[in-house]
């Protein structure tokens, strides 16, 4: 489990991933009202609001929660001898919102989002609220590098489409279009091929975007996703014209061939 932070009114606050979803540290956010977390925490624990809103996120999130136990601490929960630690909370019901770490790293409370929020606004209602900004802003900057790294990703795999198609066209349809077979070779031998076909400047300026990357920046996913189909149809024309089929059935079935060896 990696550790992030998110800074709020001066505070680290950490957060992390468990089971895909995020955790929140308490003991940060307690920090904010006072250094001694664990007071800050346990005086939360004990008041029956607080049981109460556990208890429903418990039973709308985690179908192992034991709610015969869960029922015992609301009865008890408001008096003046009661007292609630996160472990015996953890430990009679089974629950899965907040958790307690005792290890070199992570140390401290931490619980899902939804009960880091709720416990912020008993903090302090403008913590929240800077909490919440903070966290919805770096959720965005995740979101972009994800989806940074997903045009990435497609843009290599339409790079290797069409440099494999290029390795598959047969020395003799390379030598009728002008070109050497040494032109696999080069790094701009797939713009090269394409301008053999006359292109048009629309056309080109879609090669143009990937062999110089600047679709990973600037195209949407579903654009890239659209390179292939529409570009291999366009290639495939242009052949066509040129007197050159995929050749139907039999051995060496989709290569391409002159007309006459069809």
């Amino acid at each position: 489990m990696t550790e992030d932070k998110l800074t709020v009114k001066g505070i680290d606050v950490r957060y992390k991933r468990i089971a895909q979803e995020y955790y929140i540290s308490l003991t940060d956010i307690a920090r904010f009202k006072n250094e001694s977390t664990k007071d800050v925490i346990k005086n939360r624990l004990r008041k029956k609001e607080t049981i109460a809103f556990l208890g429903l996120w418990e039973t709308l999130n985690n179908p192992d929660f034991k709610g015969v136990e869960f029922d015992l601490f609301r009865n008890e929960a408001g008096y003046n001898a009661f007292t609630l630690s996160v472990e015996q909370w953890v430990g009679k019901t089974n629950a899965i919102g907040i958790t307690a770490s005792r290890g070199r790293y992570s140390q401290g409370t931490f619980a899902h989002k939804d009960i880091a929020f709720e416990f912020a606004s008993w903090v302090s209602v403008e913590f929240k609220l800077y909490m919440i900004r903070e966290y919805q802003r770096l959720r965005e900057e995740e979101q972009k590098t994800l989806e940074w790294n997903a045009k990435r990703e497609l843009a290599k795999v339409n790079y290797l489409f069409h440099t494999n198609a290029i390795k598959e066209i047969p020395n003799t349809i390379l030598n009728v279009l002008g070109f050497s077979p040494d032109v696999r070779e080069t790094n701009d031998s797939e713009m090269a091929f394409m301008n053999t076909l006359n292109m048009t400047e629309t056309e080109s300026e879609v090669y143009k975007l990937i062999y110089e990357g600047t679709v990973r920046k600037t195209a949407d996913i579903p654009k890239i996703m659209d390179i292939n189909p529409r570009t291999a149809q366009r290639t495939l024309a242009k052949l066509a014209d040129k007197g050159y089929i995929q050749k139907e059935g039999g051995k060496n079935s989709g290569i391409l061939v002159p007309v006459k060896q069809k």
